[in-house]
């Protein structure tokens, strides 16, 4: 890879994806402006960045920025078009991308599911000690403090034992 992205933002007027990155072959900092098309408050945010991240014409720059971060700016820049203000368009993007644990995940749609799915990877992966970090300790173990009385539950009784 000759580019290294190194900061990906959005620019509102005209409609525009601005990435700074790294050009190693050069040594040098440059700035691509990539226009954005054909969006409106309708679009999916997610196809829109799909499509950017796989066009041949802007792959290579793109290579180091998520997916996830692509989605946020249309979805930022969908609020702006709608009219919210940066500030409302980030909570609201911020809402649809917790997780409440108390929800029921088997009520939602696949594409939610999904959705679902993902976010959690990344938290995963990005909570994740990996065997390079420095604070890397192998074979962790923990003891838990046993401050109720454990109930008994019928999923997790031998099968000689009576039902």
């Amino acid at each position: 890879m000759t580019f290294s992205a190194q900061k990906c933002g959005i620019c509102f007027q005209p409609p525009s994806i601005i990435l700074i990155y790294r050009d190693n072959r050069q040594d040098k900092t440059r700035q691509r402006i990539i226009p954005v098309r054909n969006f409106s408050t309708f679009s999916d945010c997610s196809r829109a960045a799909e499509q950017l991240k796989n066009n041949p014409r802007h792959k290579a720059y793109l290579e180091g920025v998520s997916l996830r971060q692509l989605q946020k700016l249309y979805s930022l820049l969908r609020g702006h078009l709608e009219g919210r203000s940066l500030a409302e368009s980030l909570e609201k993007f911020q809402q649809e991308e917790t997780i409440d644990p108390e929800e029921d995940m088997n009520k939602l749609d696949d594409k939610e599911l999904a959705k679902r799915k993902s976010i959690m990877d990344e938290l995963f992966e990005k909570n994740r000690k990996k065997k390079d970090d420095p604070d890397f300790v192998y074979n962790v173990e923990v003891e838990f403090p046993l401050d109720e009385q454990l109930e008994s539950c019928t999923w997790d009784m031998e099968s000689d034992e009576e039902i």
